[in-house]
């Protein structure tokens, strides 16, 4: 858990337009695209851009904006273009919030948006200019007080505007690193390299294109149970399509075959439990109310191997509780139904699963923590990004070892579920099939955009509702989603919100009760519930959370 006080205040449409076969004439009009000769070309406000060598898209180079609290970071270009013509905008993006767009076209300017991503991810758009248009002003730039963002390999691509550019893009190299990440009765989930230059990517099963995707992830639906498939990627951009990557062939699971047997009640309340004085209530895990279905212990830490982790109970900050009490108290919790489980990560937390070798040995370490202290899981809460590939990977090893009884959940921050393209979001649909509980952190966000596009401010049940509405349309089970609030003012920086709004929330998705001005489109009566941070707080200030949003939970439909 942490603080993050970067805020949206405009929501900006999305508009993925796809390109054709060029023509001989169509050229990337924008200059210095790549950085590779500095900020040449370019101007960035207040003092914010500069190059970097690392990371890059492709080349030796790439712009690295850094916003300020009154700074948006924003780097422009201005284009020569031919009225009356169509152009292509693209570029690569990495970093915290980045934004792409053209002013100045003469007819509709045009933008597009990304919540912040750990890796390289195609931003683009398309315009058409006026019947007096010459030039256009093209433009980067993040957000206000958030993380700074890397730009690479921009791209208007069109008609010669006659002041010279940059290289047309050539045909883009067969993507590699092709692997089946995840399987049901009905889908298979894949996921590849990136592939330099590529503005896109077609998926193919058993030869047949089945789905074209911009990231470099996809679930192939609409497959019959106990079946084997095979699957080929495509990537292309604007000069064409590569040759198809190497095959891979993944069988679905039977229709009979059972998913997470976790024996936890449809409706859930997870607390995390801090393994640490900072102020809040000192607990046993014996002190935690039975409210909580599933217990949360803050933190595991890495070790100096990459990838592990490992847990010690701060004996000495808990008041002497010694390690034998907490294994029983943990055994006593699991005799009265409830789960506790080893939560990886917080705001401090560097556990970095990057290659096989880190998710394996994070699949290790974590299930050596399961059978040292009777873990029933573990619980991701990586708020300094994580790779969806590989944690995929440790997860999937993980449940390997564990078995069908692992509980799984996740503790994104807001901004990470922003969108499916995440890479938070890309791994909880990739192990959809063992995973548990998303509980979303609803606060520390500032405003944030809603399933509807529109911007919602923190601190509301339309906040709540709005944006939970993106896991559920986004491909996660109702029983997945839950909602995560502070138990008081003192457990988070911002966003606290009182337990009747909660409660209004939950009656809003699972009976479309009490809602504010957001309704969402039917109701989700299996929603699993609700999270908080922290148990701790939640006793400083009398356990008015989960009193009043437990017994909440428990009695919903």
């Amino acid at each position: 858990m942490r603080i993050w006080s970067g805020a949206v205040t405009a929501a900006v449409a999305l508009s993925l337009a796809g390109t054709g076969q060029a023509s001989a004439a169509d050229v990337n009009n924008a200059k210095n695209a790549g950085f590779e000769s500095g900020l040449g070309n370019w101007t960035c406000s207040a003092g914010s851009g500069t190059t970097v060598s690392s990371p890059v898209h492709s080349g030796s180079a790439a712009l690295k904006a850094t916003p300020a609290a009154l700074d948006n970071a924003q780097c422009t270009q201005t284009v020569a273009v031919k009225p009356n013509s169509t152009y292509t905008l693209s570029a690569w993006v990495q970093g915290g919030y980045a934004y792409l767009g053209a002013t100045g076209t003469g007819t509709t300017d045009v933008s597009t948006w990304t919540p912040d991503t750990p890796s390289w991810k195609q931003l683009q758009t398309t315009f058409t200019t006026g019947s007096s248009t010459t030039s256009v002003t093209i433009y980067l730039h993040g957000w206000y007080g958030t993380a700074a963002y890397y730009a690479d390999d921009v791209s208007v691509f069109g008609p010669d505007g006659g002041g010279g550019g940059d290289p047309a893009p050539t045909v883009p190299a067969a993507p590699t690193g092709l692997t089946a990440t995840g399987t049901t009765s009905s889908s298979v989930s894949l996921s590849w390299s990136t592939v330099s230059n590529a503005t896109g990517y077609n998926v193919y099963r058993n030869g047949t294109k089945v789905a074209a995707v911009t990231g470099t992830s996809a679930t192939v639906t609409g497959l019959t149970a106990s079946t084997s498939y095979s699957f080929q990627v495509t990537a292309t951009n604007a000069a064409g399509e590569s040759a198809k990557s190497a095959t891979v062939t993944a069988t679905t699971a039977g229709s009979g075959d059972p998913g997470p047997v976790t024996g936890l009640p449809k409706h859930a309340v997870t607390g995390y439990w801090q393994n640490f004085n900072n102020g809040a209530t000192v607990q046993k895990i014996s002190d935690v109310p039975s409210a909580y279905d599933i217990i949360a212990v803050a933190f595991a830490d890495a070790t100096t191997t990459p990838g592990a982790v490992t847990f010690s109970l701060d004996s000495a900050g808990l008041g002497g509780y010694t390690v034998d009490q907490f294994k029983a108290d943990i055994k006593a919790k699991q005799a009265a139904g409830k789960k506790v489980i080893v939560s990886v990560g917080g705001e401090k937390g560097t556990v970095s699963v990057s290659d096989s070798a880190s998710a394996t040995n994070f699949a290790n370490s974590v299930y050596s923590l399961m059978q040292t202290y009777g873990f029933d899981g573990v619980d991701i809460d990586l708020e300094n990004g994580l790779n969806p590939t590989y944690m995929t990977q440790a997860l999937r090893a993980l449940s390997a070892k564990a078995g069908p009884n692992l509980v799984i959940t996740m503790a994104p921050q807001t901004i990470d579920m922003q969108s499916t393209s995440g890479s938070y979001f890309k791994t909880a649909l990739n192990i959809k099939d063992i995973l548990t509980v998303v509980n979303t952190q609803y606060y520390n966000s500032g405003a944030m955009l809603g399933c509807d596009g529109k911007v919602y401010s923190q601190g509301s049940v339309d906040f709540l509702t709005a944006l939970a509405c993106i896991q559920l349309e986004g491909g996660l089970a109702p029983s997945q989603v839950g909602l995560g609030l502070p138990a008081s003012p003192s457990g988070a920086g911002g966003g606290y919100v009182s337990p009747t709004t909660v409660n209004n929330a939950l009656d809003c998705l699972t009976k479309l009760t009490n809602c504010g001005t957001f309704k969402p489109s039917k109701t989700y009566p299996d929603l699993r519930g609700a999270m908080t941070w922290s148990t701790n707080w939640d006793a400083a200030a009398g356990n008015a959370w989960s009193n009043s949003v437990g017994a909440h939970v428990h009695a919903l439909p």
